[in-house]
């Protein structure tokens, strides 16, 4: 079986560094951004399984890919998403999950938590269709 793949967008470099390493000492293999641009460009060529979304970052928010990936899909797997920001008011969170975001994270936030997170949308893959997987059944 094929390593699952995580996509981890975050302009903070010391935060991709330390977590990234940490996620793929779990097994898991682990692709980074550092903007949001790249993220799309990594989310659209690379189609990761599960992907961490800061919010705050340069050339395209969090919230601006979350909203391009649930609008114009570009793989027909579900793609979990969830968002490890330090944007920590309801009104981010309900921004969050009304753009079909999977969990909130805030940060600072422990390596076990993100993990644990990871574990559970992995979990739910199996069970899970994207809109488009659905469309294609019908």
């Amino acid at each position: 079986m094929a390593k699952i793949k995580i996509l981890m967008a975050d302009d903070e470099r010391d935060v991709l560094e330390i977590m990234s390493k940490k996620i793929r000492r779990e097994g898991y293999e682990v692709i980074t951004a550092g903007d949001g641009l790249k993220a799309w460009d990594l989310i659209v060529s690379e189609s990761p399984d599960v992907i961490l979304l800061d919010l705050i970052m340069p050339g395209m928010d969090g919230f601006a890919v979350l909203k391009k990936l649930r609008e114009h899909p570009p793989s027909e797997k579900w793609q979990p998403v969830i968002i490890v920001s330090g944007l920590n008011e309801l009104a981010d969170m309900q921004k969050g999950f009304s753009l079909e975001a999977d969990h909130y994270l805030t940060k600072p936030c422990r390596t076990d938590e993100i993990l644990k997170a990871i574990r559970f949308m992995v979990s739910l893959i199996p069970q899970r269709k994207s809109k488009l997987e659905s469309e294609l059944e019908i």
